[in-house]
């Protein structure tokens, strides 16, 4: 479909997977009047950071190619519809810088490229000086100019000869993710996309310096490099200290040693008119970008809070505290409700007692009347009688009597435990059936 309204165009062949991104494809071009000439086509569709209304968002698409600065590779043609954007620009045989560290060829794969080099070897310190200064200084240009990035690494880099160029402006605009945001957004602290070119840029130091990537960030200590004006820079942008505390300005990182003595000689003028109201457009998709990577730094930080805390109690040490833990507070738990039992028990004693304080009643001595009270007569010292009078208080006092019984009971008296088979052992279901004294001393 674009080819049939841009017929000057031919595709040459396709360069298969020589990009990290699955959805970004790479093709050999020429013009049909140019033969001999060679460029590069790249297709990209739209990312999860893609905030620009379509209009806009082409708009700035084809305003690209009016880009001009010495430091930004060009763009020779761009176009764009409402899923995808295509960008067309010169080939370069000597390939990126990461080719350039990684002695690779530029057509190859890119897993092929750079997952098992041949060799590991940094650059040279000047040339860490010299590209590290003109990077910076393209970077300060696009955050002078309102122009969010934010895909900073060494396959981003063209060089031209002893100058590097930066590439895929576009991939913003697109809303693509970014080559090292599985590290920026770790840390709470790289919110901005200002901060998150500076991070990118120590990443690229540090291959630029030691010939690969750093294998963690934040890095607790840095090899030996070619000068400490490296190491400083460094620290300033991949250490702890950085990722928790935040980045330095674009600014702050030129006016360092390893920088600040680097003569740049250009001639070309930059040159990149963006409109006003295309100013106001990519300022508020910048917000919302930022916005969307402050709430995905939050989460992260949530869920390795919860896994901290998770691997922290799970531990063997742990669940061994928790035991013993649990046991104590069995122990004191059984200990506290034995002593309330027991409290409990000595009340209802010390109750009973207060109930059944008032004396025996003597064998001489008369028995008060009552009407619930049992009165034995006939009393002998061989057959004794057992009475229980019950008042209305919660408390049963027992009087014993004894009693002479002349031949049989005169009258069936309630209570008596010859008469009838009740007394003190249905009054009481504790009171054992058994002799006198035992009776007696219960």
């Amino acid at each position: 479909m674009f080819f049939r309204s841009e017929p000057k165009w031919e595709v040459v062949e396709p360069l298969k997977d020589i990009g990290w991104r699955i959805r970004k494809k790479y093709f050999l071009m020429k013009i049909k009047n140019q033969p001999k000439e060679r460029l590069v086509l790249s297709w990209a569709d739209l990312g999860p950071d893609k905030y620009l209304s379509d209009k806009d968002f082409q708009c700035l698409i084809k305003l690209l190619p009016s880009c001009l600065h010495p430091y930004i590779y060009r763009v020779t043609f761009a176009t764009a519809n409402e899923s995808s954007a295509l960008l067309i620009r010169m080939f370069n045989e000597k390939g990126t810088l990461k080719d350039l560290i990684y002695k690779a060829k530029p057509k190859d794969p890119f897993l092929k490229k750079y997952c098992n080099p041949k060799k590991i070897q940094g650059l040279e310190l000047q040339q860490i000086k010299t590209y590290g200064r003109q990077i910076l200084e393209v970077l300060k240009f696009l955050h002078d100019k309102g122009f969010p990035y934010g895909h900073l690494h060494a396959s981003n880099v063209m060089l031209d000869g002893d100058t590097c160029r930066l590439l895929d402006l576009e991939n913003s605009l697109l809303g693509l993710p970014s080559f090292y945001r599985s590290y920026f957004s770790q840390f709470r602290k790289i919110n901005t996309l200002e901060s998150v070119d500076v991070h990118c840029f120590g990443h690229l130091l540090y291959e630029m310096t030691y010939g690969r990537p750093p294998d963690s960030v934040p890095v607790d200590s840095f090899p030996p490099a070619p000068s400490m004006a490296v190491v400083a820079v460094l620290e300033s942008t991949l250490s702890c200290e950085a990722c928790k505390n935040g980045m330095p300005t674009v600014s702050r990182l030129l006016q360092m040693p390893l920088f600040s003595d680097v003569l740049l000689t250009t001639s070309e003028k930059p040159q990149f008119k963006i409109p006003t109201k295309l100013k106001e457009a990519l300022r508020i998709a910048k917000e919302c970008i930022e916005k969307r990577l402050i709430e995905e730094q939050k989460q992260i930080h949530q869920h390795r809070r919860l896994t901290r805390a998770q691997s922290h109690h799970g531990s063997e040490e742990e669940r061994k505290k928790r035991k013993i833990l649990a046991r104590k507070k069995s122990k004191r738990s059984a200990l506290e409700n034995s002593e309330e039992h027991s409290a409990k028990y000595s009340n209802s004693n010390n109750s009973a007692g207060s109930g059944a304080s008032s004396p025996l009643t003597s064998p001489s001595s008369p028995t008060p009347p009552s009407t619930s009270a049992c009165t034995i007569l006939n009393v002998n010292f061989r057959d004794i009688c057992i009475t229980s009078t019950s008042s209305t208080s919660t408390t049963t006092s027992s009087s014993l009597a004894s009693c002479e019984h002349r031949g049989t009971c005169p009258a069936l008296v309630p209570g008596c435990e010859w008469c009838e088979p009740r007394g003190l052992a249905q009054l009481h279901p504790e009171f054992p059936k058994r002799n006198f004294e035992e009776s007696r001393n219960l």
